[in-house]
């Protein structure tokens, strides 16, 4: 089982440079970082872990820049967000984003997309809450049509892009998307809470599930798996990464008994040295 991290990084904590020597250095397989633009102080929308929300989350670095930098010290160092708010983006301008470190880190970068949970967050990008679904299904299929081989329009319900010269290209090939379709562009996960509609998209829309946490996998992949089999897909091509995880060793063995081949920890939003101290704790699960 591939074991990688992540972690709020902050303009408070270890430096992505730092963090992503020492991952490789210890043999980590990889680095997800999370995605907030800004957080309103004014806000109806309750922390999805209950509570006050955690200052960190107002102080996020952002993801790309972050994972620019732990690629230009890495070399095999695989790297991810965890998760990418395509809502919150123009698509023609994350398609570039995602495809160049892509080429840059040559062909290590995941694309994990989410929804989104913070509802004032969204409208100050325009966003309309009860379509954000649909929305994110648009922008994907438009950066998937930047990123084919040849120039490819798209003309969406939210947006279009007309047949054009778009380089750099993701390097990982084609693969099959259900009958006659195929999927571009960087290994891409869907994050979010289990269920028939976020199933639908992770068959239609990308190479696997990013589980939020982990918990309740045993009876949640029967339906994923019968949901990626009606969509036409290959059984053996489902990815599922439980993603920001507290390990312990029965869990990660109960997870390897469902088939997991990665699974993401979660290191606490800290200064290095309570980092780096982390890390060497979790090397017992490498």
């Amino acid at each position: 089982m591939r074991i990688a991290t992540t972690i709020f990084l902050t303009d408070r904590t270890i430096t992505p440079t730092r963090l992503a020597r020492a991952l490789e250095e210890r043999g980590f397989a990889g680095l997800y970082l999370p995605e907030h633009t800004h957080i309103p102080v004014a806000r109806d929308t309750p922390a999805p872990m209950g509570g006050e929300l955690p200052e960190e989350y107002g102080r996020t670095l952002d993801p790309f820049v972050a994972l620019g930098q732990a690629c230009a010290v890495t070399e095999r160092l695989h790297l991810g967000t965890g998760i990418t708010l395509v809502a919150q983006h123009d698509p023609i301008v994350l398609a570039k984003q995602a495809a160049t470190l892509d080429h840059l880190s040559g062909g290590r970068l995941t694309l994990g997309v989410g929804y989104g949970w913070n509802v004032e967050e969204a409208a100050d990008h325009g966003v309309e809450w009860r379509t954000r679904r649909e929305l994110v299904r648009d922008r994907l299929a438009l950066m998937r049509a930047l990123w084919s081989p040849e120039p490819t329009p798209y003309e969406g319900a939210f947006g279009s892009v007309r047949a054009s010269l778009a380089h750099p290209k993701p390097v990982r090939p084609a693969r099959e998307l259900g009958p006659g379709a195929l999927l571009h562009g960087p290994r891409t996960l869907i994050g979010g809470a289990a269920g028939p509609k976020l199933f639908a998209a992770v068959a239609g829309q990308s190479d696997g599930w990013l589980p939020i946490g982990g918990g309740g996998l045993g009876e949640s992949l029967p339906a994923l798996r019968r949901a990626w089999e009606e969509a036409g897909r290959d059984p053996k091509t489902l990815q599922v990464v439980p993603y920001a995880v507290r390990p312990n060793p029965g869990k990660l063995a109960h997870y390897a008994d469902l088939g997991i081949e990665e699974v993401v920890l979660q290191l606490p939003p800290a200064a290095e040295a309570e980092v780096l101290r982390t890390l060497d704790d979790f090397a017992r699960y490498l």
